[in-house]
């Protein structure tokens, strides 16, 4: 069965040079599922004494399992796409139904951004930001590997 959600979006991606073709993969998508988990697992042991690098893992747990759908379907962000492609490709796929969970994702992409480039007035990462964001990407770590066995190669 051919996953259709979202499917114009995908090709004007591969189009515009933000995604790229390449061989559907499910032992590399469960490859970036383990490493999701075990970012997932490190950020909250560091999240009290390292907040920021926390936070990174925290997020990476988040892109690595977006990623893993993508790599199951033989899909690859560019790097003219990116980050902000990752989430574009499984919106446009998963949104709706999955919205609710799919969405702090780009919250937190900012946010992560601001921690690695810091502008001025960026807030300092707490460990409270950690632990709030440990559960939205649990949960899309939990997202991802519900799909995988559902989504076709595109």
């Amino acid at each position: 069965m051919r996953w259709e959600q979202g499917r114009a979006t995908i090709e004007g991606m591969i189009s515009a040079g933000e995604l790229q073709r390449v061989p559907a993969s499910r032992s590399q998508a469960d490859r970036l599922l383990a490493q999701a988990r075990g970012h997932l697992a490190s950020a909250a042991k560091v999240l009290d004494e390292d907040p920021a690098g926390g936070y990174a893992l925290t997020y990476d747990c988040a892109r690595k399992a977006f990623v893993a759908i993508l790599e199951n379907q033989g899909l690859r962000p560019t790097s003219r796409g990116g980050h902000l492609a990752v989430l574009e490709a499984v919106r446009a796929q998963l949104d709706p139904p999955l919205g609710k969970v799919v969405r702090p994702f780009n919250r937190m992409r900012i946010r992560r951004n601001d921690a690695e480039y810091p502008p001025s007035n960026a807030p300092e990462i707490t460990p409270d930001d950690v632990r709030e964001d440990l559960l939205s990407a649990g949960s899309i770590l939990e997202l991802a590997e519900r799909v995988l066995d559902q989504m076709s190669p595109f």
